[in-house]
Order: structure tokens, then sequence, then C-alpha cells
């Protein structure tokens, strides 16, 4: 089965998003509609009976208290039916309710509320109001409730919630109770259920055309935040392919993606330098195999053919070369296995025997090329109580100095130099023992300081086989550096001023 891309993953993963939150915004329209649609219809409602607002403050005028309404119940009914003919209260008493307000639908001029105040019986009538007087039946009416001005029902149906309601004031403007009208449980008219239909078909399509607008987004977007991925996966396999000179041009509209390209493109120009440095390094290491090989096989050919004599001096010849490729196949295997140069064993031992007995077994070839050794090391340093003391390895840290010295042998003129200088610092993360290696010339330049440490690096020609050395193997240094940093110490190149090469040797000192 062909699995999806990421782009295409993007895409259904953004259409399933888009489609799940326009679902959960029409379903919320749909349910904001149906609950905001009562308490709306209630508020048009209530806004059109004014005139019961007027006759329920018409009562509370004339008994400055909601008792008849709360002794008469059949009060209220009569109170809420729309406004019809007026009966006044003598024809009300000649049907036998005395001083009850009474509404009919014969036809007879309408009296205003206003200009005709009700007449009400008092309190303590002993005439209860028929029932069945003033009965109303319209919906609208099972849905009104008068509460007082502490919010309690009066008359009517219980408050529910969404209601609209109106403020009944008496003649000085303060409040004595509230006129509500509950919405409606469930739409009643053609109308309202027309009208919410119609809204939510609008909601529909404008979801439906947001969605379709939020997918072709979608698209325009997945192939523009993955575009950058496609452009990396085609450079990772040209690099696979061996071609190391492929960069990926910088892009500036995403900043994650522009460090993801850059970090690629620094990848690449590492493997290219590696790669470079890797094949002038064989290309030396066979040259230098090459050179004692030859000259070995010169020798032999020679006392083989009766040309030469095979005396001590041949065979001193021939060892000479034979020891040089000894060092090779050494520093070699060295620098690629690492398990060779880790400290075998840490235990407490004096650093400065180790590099006195390094200068020791070097004197000799220091001589024959006219380079002076210099030491410096403070005074007190000679008695073995106050030589300074490190944890690491005697051998291993004998190999260090032993490559420093023979770099200088390697790479500094006849008649030169080389200052060495040892000293004790402290700072803030301790006790620290510094060695110096100054020699003169030829020196190194600035571009090529950071990479002296490199495996399989070499200088140029200016710094090259001095002294007609057969020159080194652009390993010394690197294992150089891995024993130091083994003990925890640190080591750095610069310029010296003697004109040559400093190489800074830093090792963590024992505490006394």
């Amino acid at each position: 089965m062909r699995r999806l891309s990421l782009q295409t993953k993007a895409f259904i993963a953004l259409t399933i998003l888009l489609a799940v939150m326009m679902a959960l915004f029409i379903g919320f329209s749909r349910l904001g509609l149906q609950r905001g649609l009562g308490p709306y219809v209630a508020e048009i409602e209530l806004a059109r009976m004014d005139w019961l607002a007027e006759r329920l403050q018409s009562v509370y005028r004339q008994h400055h208290s909601w008792h008849p309404l709360i002794e008469q119940p059949a009060l209220w009914r009569a109170l809420r039916r729309p406004p019809g003919n007026w009966i006044a209260p003598e024809e009300a008493e000649q049907r036998g309710n005395p001083g009850f307000p009474f509404f009919t639908n014969r036809p007879t001029t309408p009296t205003p509320v206003a200009s005709a105040p009700l007449i009400l019986p008092p309190t303590n009538a002993s005439k209860p109001a028929p029932a069945a007087i003033g009965r109303p039946v319209d919906g609208l009416a099972r849905r009104l409730s008068l509460l007082d001005a502490k919010e309690q029902l009066i008359a009517g149906s219980p408050a529910q919630p969404g209601n609209a309601r109106t403020a009944l004031k008496d003649e000085g403007g303060r409040t004595i109770g509230y006129l509500l009208m509950n919405p409606p449980e469930g739409l009643e008219r053609e109308a309202d259920k027309a009208f919410l239909e119609k809204q939510l078909g609008f909601v529909l399509w404008t979801g439906a055309a947001g969605l379709l607008l939020a997918l072709l987004l979608s698209v325009w977007l997945a192939h523009r935040w993955l575009r950058p991925i496609g452009v990396l996966v085609t450079g990772a396999k040209n690099l696979a392919a061996g071609h190391l000179q492929t960069r990926i041009p910088e892009q500036t509209e995403s900043e994650e993606f522009s460090r993801l390209i850059h970090t690629f493109n620094d990848m690449a120009q590492q493997l290219d330098s590696m790669e470079t440095s890797r094949r002038q390094w064989i290309g030396d290491m066979a040259h230098e195999l090459r050179t004692p090989l030859t000259a070995m096989r010169a020798e032999i050919e020679a006392v083989q053919d009766g040309v030469r004599q095979f005396d001590d001096h041949t065979a001193e010849r021939l060892h000479r070369q034979l020891m040089r490729l000894i060092q090779l196949v050494g520093d070699l295997r060295a620098s690629v296995d690492t398990t060779t140069i880790a400290p075998a064993k840490m235990e407490p031992m004096q650093p400065m025997i180790q590099l006195s007995e390094a200068i020791a077994s070097l004197q000799t070839r220091f001589d024959q090329t006219n380079i002076s050794i210099e030491l410096n090391e403070p005074r007190e340093w000679a008695l073995a109580a106050n030589a300074p003391r490190v944890r690491g390895n005697a051998q291993q840290l004998h190999r260090v100095f032993l490559n420093l010295l023979e770099n200088c042998l390697r790479y500094t003129d006849h008649g030169g130099e080389l200052r060495i200088v040892a000293s004790g610092q402290r700072d803030k993360s301790g006790a620290h023992l510094l060695i110096v290696f100054d020699d003169t010339n030829p020196g190194v330049s600035e571009q090529e300081l950071p990479h002296l440490f490199e495996r399989l690096y070499r200088t140029e020609s200016s710094r090259q086989r001095a002294n007609g050395d057969l020159g080194g193997s652009g390993l010394g240094l690197a294992i150089c550096r891995s024993i130091v940093q083994d003990h925890g110490g640190q080591i750095d190149a610069a310029q010296s001023p003697l004109g040559g090469l400093r190489i800074t040797l830093t090792l963590p000192l024992m505490e006394k």
C-alpha cells in the first residue's frame, strides 16, 4: 500500500479540523438561534402589552398595594384580557358582579384605560368573583407574570430564564413591581418557524462557503509550508549520491525552515570539507608511505645488483625508513581507534617529569637541527613536594609532549628556538597547570589556526617539511587534543610572538 505524502497528510488533517470546526459552528449557531429567539419574541410581545402595564399601575394606585390581585385571582385574569369594549361598573353590577371591571367584544365605543380608572371592590368583599368571568384563553396570557418590587410572585406563572420584563411605576416614579413575559417553550407561530429555518439556512450556506474557502486555503498553506521539506529531501538525496557541493537557497518566509536549511547547508559544507580533507590525506598518506618504501626498495635492489654493499650505513638508512613507516601506521591507528588514546588508568602524577623526559629523548635531534630548547618553570617546583600534580595517565601525557616537540622539530627552521614556559594559575574553576610552547618561523596563518587540531588536517607548504623532514601525517595534534580532553584539560593554538606557532596546554591541578 502506497504511503501518503506529508503534504497529503497535512491537507487531510487540516480538512478534518476545519470540517469539525464548521460543524461545531453550525451546531452552536442553531442552538443559539433557538435559544435566543425565545427571549427576543418575549421582548417583542411584552412591548405590545403596555396597556396591561397601565391597568396594573392603575390598580396599584387605587389600593396602594397588590392585595386585590392576591385575594381575587379572577381579577388577574380579567385584567390581562386584550383591550376590548369597556363596560361601566354599573353594568357590571347589573350582571351580578358589582365593582368588577368587565370587557366584552360587543361593538361599542372603546374607552381608554388611562381615562377610565378601574373601580375595584374592597379587599374584604364577601362575594367572590365568578371564575368564568374574563377567563383568557390566549397563549400569551399563560406566560405572563406579575412580581412585586422585591421580585416576589404576585400572579401568573413563575419566572423562567430568558424572560422579558418591564418595570411598573407609581406616581412618584418608584418601582412598584415588574410585568414579566416568559419566553415560549417552542415556536408556536409558523412565521417564527419560517424565520428560524431561513436563518439556519443562511448559516448553513455561510458555513459551507467558509469550509470551501478554508479547504482552498489549506491546500495553499500545505504546499507553501511543506515545499521546503521537498527541497530538503532532494538536497539530501543529492548528498547521498555524492554531490557534496549541493546547497539549498536560503528562505526568509519561515524562521524555522530558514534555520533548518541553514543547518543543512552547514552540514553539507562540513561533509564537503571532510571529503576534501580525506582525499587530500589519502593522497598524502600514499605519498608518505611510498617515499620510504621507494627508498627501501632502491637500497635493497642496489644491494641485490651488487652496486652497493650491505654495511652499517645501509642498515641505518633502511632502519630509518622502516621507523618512518611504523610511525605513520601508528599515527593512523591511534587516530581512528579512540580506545588506544583513552587513558587506561588515571592516577596522581607529576606532568613536568614527563615533559623533561620527552625533551631529553629528543635533545639529540634538536641539537642536530641547531634548534635550542628553553624550559622555564618556577624554582620551587624543583622540590618534589612542591611540584604540580595532576590526575592522569603518565604514558598518554608523555605521548602528548613528544608529539608537540616532534611538531616543533618538523616545522621549525634551522637555527630556530623552542621556548617552553610552565606556570600555575587559579580561576573560578580551580587551579590549573599552564604550559606554553612557542617556536620560531615559519608561522601559521590566522585562517589555518582553527583547523590545526582537526584530524587529517595539514598546513600549507610554508610550514611543511622544514629542515628537509619528511613531514607529519596530520594526526599528531588531533591525538594530542583527544588525550588532553580526556584529562579534563584544553589545548589551543595561536600565533607565537617568536614568529612561529604557540601551543597552550592547560591541565587541572590536584589540590594539595
